[in-house]
């Protein structure tokens, strides 16, 4: 397996080709990671949830972590990992420009109100929360196949049949 540092453009290309990753915060000395949906604008993360463990928080601490992966085979895959800080986009003043590009760009993502509109098992009705995390770093890596392994890999696909 060949393992290479994506670059910045790479990492960008790869978080516009998702809408889904694992975010990670902290509160005091306990991690916590929770998968969310989110749309990409080439600067800024942009989700929108609800109101719950993940929400509280990153209001006590709005630093951090994103990542996002793709694995085609167990020697091709790609992995990008986001820092960044968290900012909540209430409806107030000095917010509505903030919040409608949000809306925009998760327009874009379809189903995109889902995790924060259906009902939850208690059928209680939560306000949206709109959010973004403005990105200050980005790392990624890709793997891809050897000579060797891609050689593996295109015998083993050669003798499946296909038949059955």
């Amino acid at each position: 397996m060949l393992i290479q540092e994506m670059t910045q453009d790479e990492c960008g290309a790869a978080l516009g080709q998702t809408d889904f990753g694992r975010l990670a915060c902290v509160r005091g000395p306990q991690p916590y990671i929770v998968p969310i949906y989110f749309s990409f604008d080439g600067k800024h993360l942009y989700g929108v949830t609800t109101p719950g463990q993940k929400i509280e928080w990153m209001r006590s601490n709005p630093l951090v972590c994103l990542e996002i992966d793709e694995r085609t085979s167990h020697y091709q895959w790609t992995s990008v990992i986001v820092f960044g800080r968290y900012e909540e986009l209430p409806e107030a003043p000095g917010y509505e420009d903030a919040r409608t590009h949000a809306l925009e760009v998760l327009q874009k993502r379809e189903t995109w109100w889902q995790t924060a509109c259906v009902a939850t098992e208690r059928r209680e009705q939560r306000p949206p929360i709109f959010y973004r995390i403005h990105i200050v770093q980005m790392t990624g890596h890709r793997a891809l196949p050897d000579a060797l392994e891609a050689a593996a890999d295109a015998d083993e696909a050669a003798t499946v049949d296909p038949s059955a």
